[in-house]
């Protein structure tokens, strides 16, 4: 029974298993003690700059665990008893909600998808007077403002129909692929076909509309809307665009039952080529993935999402990381947290009275979405969502934190917000050449955690902050790794202890358990064995391209030499692709700086793995005494080479022409040609 009688909400448990983990921890922990020993113990007269930097690279490593041990040391679950809320709260007591889902560009994300999404939150089960969602669309497009007029009509018949059957989950795409027909009741199941020949018939137009590229001069006649794109000279320079579709006020807003509907409005932010627009964080102060394959071909953030943000949690609080959270309004518009202001908040009444027609308020809030409004003002800066990062969720959430209000973890076992991940091979380690980039950003500015979170976030949490502020710079110390041994397998330069020594077992002990500890965490957290694999593969991979990347860029823009650029990564892709995608064959797409780092990366360990291959062969009887003094070389390059088979397959063997001119080999096309 929690305070007042009233049975809580939620339950707070910490995480199982805490015993081993530390213990693990704490062996790791004494083997690189060990290997730290060793390393200055027995330091080369020659070559020692070589070992040098295989000790600073392990320091770096070293480091780089102690961070995710903090982040991982006392992750905390929470669950919520939602039935209770009706018990403890009146529905005039409810809080106004207003749910933001952004797009950017028609192209990479089908407006289909959208309306889908749009609808899967009107259909929340809460009362619709005080559930407002928004279409921030920074791409400008009447396309998908199309797309949302057919989503405002078909929500008319959508939201009974997810009251009345209970619908789980709550978007039409995902309910319909995922849900068989009701065959026990045949009148449900009537209306069940019913409800779904709509979804697809509007459906089909949006995506007819979609593919001829523009709306057509009859369907722009279907509301006043579609004039405002007169005034649009292209995606970077147009007007303010703000269409109420649904207005939550309007008595005649109301379904097919007669029930209310939910507030649906339209935004695109106005932009103009010589004023900086701020990307997403500019269209949100004006207003999870579920397309991965079963084994995740490239890579997933399941550890990020259900144990790291755990972590986090309890160390302070997670962080924002951009979808799937809730923010109280006082927090974003840069409040300070205060006891008072507690009171206060308990005490404040929820009124959506507003005077006026919609009409009337479009055009008063056209103001707000101007390009121009927050100049001079604290909008951007102290508060709503924060400018001046490519991550501008995470400095969004460390600024709330820093101002003392407390946020929490909560991950319901089926999934609250479901998105879609990249389906190629560059999209992935473009986007993550941004996160990195971003992350960094914040490490080297004012923004710093160590900072800007003072006095207000305990220094666990700061210190939690890291695992991501470091990614790019994870980079140096990986590329050592994967390019120095292989080096000096080539040169008979032996970088670590023989096989038979007793110093080599520290090292066997913490690379051998430390991935035994990865691998059962990862599948203990719903992964497969081949997912898993597929991560290490993408943790080389951007390790090597994306932050390496990240961390040039950023260089180059503190020095002047170039500037900040938000990359949107496709969320669509043709039917080979697709196809490719679904049967986990890795997809490289268009030629990148990056695959030539990961192909020549890849070519220097196939050669140096070649050449031992040779060489034991050659000598036949000294075999075992090479692997004994090479033995940590050699496999380690063993293991760089299967890591980077995907790589080999689509320099030598793959016949489609993206992946072999993507790699450095020309297509057949393009080799009849020469």
């Amino acid at each position: 029974m929690g305070k007042n009688g009233y049975l809580p909400l939620f339950e707070t448990k910490p995480a199982g298993g805490l015993v081993f983990f530390r213990s693990y921890a704490a062996s790791i922990f004494i083997g690189i003690c060990f290997i730290c020993f060793h390393r200055v113990s027995y330091f080369p007269v020659t070559e020692r700059w070589v070992w040098v930097g295989m000790f600073v690279a392990e320091l770096w490593f070293s480091f780089y665990f102690f961070i995710t041990v903090i982040v991982k040391w006392n992750p905390v679950f929470r669950s919520t008893f939602k039935d209770r809320l009706s018990s403890r709260f009146e529905e005039e007591e409810l809080p106004g909600v207003d749910i933001f889902v952004c797009t950017a560009d028609p192209r990479l994300e089908p407006p289909t998808m959208v309306v889908s999404t749009v609808l899967s939150v009107m259909a929340y089960d809460y009362p619709p007077h005080k559930l407002s969602v928004y279409l921030s669309d920074d791409g400008c497009s009447d396309l998908t403002f199309y797309a949302l007029l057919e989503a405002s009509r078909f929500a008319q018949l959508w939201l009974p129909f997810c009251r009345k059957l209970k619908v789980e989950p709550t978007s039409p795409e995902a309910y319909f692929q995922t849900t068989p027909e009701p065959v026990d009741d045949v009148f449900m199941a009537n209306e069940w076909l019913i409800i779904k020949k709509s979804y697809e018939d509007m459906k089909n137009r949006i995506e007819s509309i979609t593919s001829l590229g523009k709306v057509p001069a009859y369907r722009r006649k279907e509301h006043n809307g579609f004039d405002e794109w007169d005034f649009v000279l292209s995606p970077h320079h147009h007007p303010s665009i703000l269409q109420i579709l649904i207005d939550g006020r309007d008595p005649n807003a109301i379904d097919i039952e007669g029930k209310a509907l939910p507030t649906l409005v339209y935004l695109a932010r106005e932009k103009r080529p010589q004023i900086h627009h701020n990307f997403k964080a500019g269209a949100l102060n004006a207003l999870a993935f579920d397309n991965l394959t079963e084994n995740e071909i490239y890579g997933s953030l399941r550890v990020l999402m259900k144990l790291e943000l755990a972590g986090f949690d309890g160390n302070g609080g997670p962080c924002y990381v951009g979808t799937g959270c809730v923010h109280r309004r006082e927090s974003l518009s840069g409040m300070k947290y205060s006891e008072e202001l507690a009171v206060e908040l308990k005490a404040m009444k929820y009124d959506k009275k507003i005077i006026g027609s919609a009409s009337f308020n479009e055009e008063d809030c056209k103001a707000l979405a101007s390009c121009t409004y927050e100049e001079n003002t604290p909008w951007g800066k102290e508060k709503g969502v924060k400018y001046e990062s490519l991550v501008e969720d995470v400095l969004t959430g460390m600024s709330i934190q820093s101002k003392g209000w407390r946020s929490v973890f909560f991950n319901p076992q089926r999934e609250a917000f479901l998105g879609m991940g990249p389906t190629t091979l560059l999209d992935t380690l473009v986007q993550h050449k941004r996160w990195g980039e971003g992350e960094l950003q914040i490490l080297l500015s004012k923004h710093c955690p160590f900072v800007y979170g003072r006095p207000n976030m305990p220094l666990k949490l700061q210190l939690s902050y890291c695992i991501y502020n470091l990614w790019a710079p994870n980079c140096f110390a990986t590329l050592y790794y994967v390019f120095v041994p292989s080096f000096c397998l080539f040169r008979g330069i032996s970088l670590f202890p023989k096989i038979s020594s007793s110093w080599g077992i520290p090292y066997l002990y913490v690379i051998f358990v430390h991935r035994v500890h990865s691998l059962v965490e990862y599948v203990w957290l719903g992964g497969t064995v081949r997912g898993w694999l597929n991560e290490q593969r993408m943790w080389m991979f951007k390790r090597t391209t994306s932050y390496l990347f990240a961390a040039i860029d950023h260089m180059l823009k503190l020095f002047g030499f170039s500037k900040s650029a938000f990359a949107i990564t496709g969320k669509v892709a043709d039917d080979d692709v697709h196809r490719r995608y679904e049967q986990e064959i890795m997809e490289f797409g268009t030629w990148s700086p990056m695959f030539t780092v990961l192909a020549t990366l890849a070519l220097f360990n196939l050669l140096g793995l070649i050449a031992v291959v040779t060489n034991n062969v050659a000598i036949g009887d000294a075999r075992m005494k090479i692997f004994d003094v090479f033995g940590f070389q050699i496999l380690l390059c063993y293991v760089l080479v299967f890591i980077n088979l995907p790589i080999y397959q689509g320099m030598f063997f793959r016949k489609d022409s993206v992946s072999q001119s993507a790699c450095g080999r020309p297509s057949p096309r393009l080799a009849q040609q020469i």
